[in-house]
């Protein structure tokens, strides 16, 4: 049977599944993310997949969010988008931190995913952690200063005023520059990572991650096999079923091996 538990840790509210029978082991462990405006619970099918394969599930509710929010709009929230990213992962970290001091993770076989916002942590998380040993983006993007300089843009088009000051934007970019691994690809070293991007998708927009995809390529010389792009042609923003079963099967592929 598989267990359901909603803990705390750091004021970081989270839902932990894992089988009955192996919930005091150390356990091939997977961390997923939820989207913007999202919340943990509606990821709930991914972690029940892969609790059935037997590891164990982390999913945390983002600043902000979930059990987190505080009413604020979606353009409000919009404003805090990478401060909410980047102190997520930050979290992820503490997260880990504690199941691994318990005995609870097997340190040799962690993922992480998550959809949306949640594989835009993804990806940044790849530049800061080396404990994380496989990873899957579902419409995610790692060009973090391409990405937030493109959402300026389409608030413009969309008759919005920037909310930021030219200072303010140099700023942010700055520090964005930090998580964005399509400016230091060499910190993957190799790690196993799948992509999966819906090709109309207009919310963050395919071509901009295939672009990301094909600049990590050289990268994976020689173990092409280890860097994927799955490219659903009828898809927008969001996952199709194929989708989710193919994030079940990468992680059981690459860390039940």
């Amino acid at each position: 049977m598989i267990i359901v538990e909603n803990n705390t840790i750091e004021e970081i509210p989270f839902l932990h599944l894992v089988k009955e029978e192996y919930r005091n082991e150390a356990l091939p462990t997977c961390f997923f993310v939820h989207g913007f405006t999202s919340a943990k619970e509606h990821n709930l099918h991914y972690a029940y997949y892969l609790a059935e394969k037997g590891f164990r599930v982390i999913l945390p509710d983002c600043l902000e969010h979930g059990e987190r929010g505080t009413g604020k709009t979606e353009y409000e929230l919009g404003k805090r988008f990478w401060n909410i990213v980047i102190h997520t992962i930050k979290e992820l970290d503490i997260l880990k931190e504690t199941f691994a001091r318990d005995g609870l993770i097997d340190e040799e076989r962690i993922g992480l995913a998550g959809t949306s916002m949640g594989g835009i942590v993804t990806l940044g998380a790849l530049t800061q952690y080396e404990w994380i040993n496989s990873a899957v983006s579902l419409m995610g993007n790692p060009s973090y200063v391409k990405l937030a300089k493109a959402q300026l843009g389409q608030l413009e088009k969309m008759g919005y005023e920037n909310p930021f000051t030219e200072g303010q934007v140099e700023e942010i970019l700055s520090e964005l520059s930090r998580f964005d691994l399509s400016l230091q690809p060499e910190k993957l070293n190799g790690r196993p990572l799948m992509f999966w991007h819906g090709k109309n998708d207009k919310v963050v927009p395919f071509q901009l991650t295939y672009e990301a995809y094909t600049e990590l390529l050289p990268f994976y010389e020689g173990r092409e096999d280890q860097l994927v792009f799955l490219e659903d042609q009828k898809a927008d923003h969001k996952v199709s079923r194929d989708g989710v079963l193919k994030l079940v099967d990468w992680f059981v592929d690459h860390l039940m091996a």
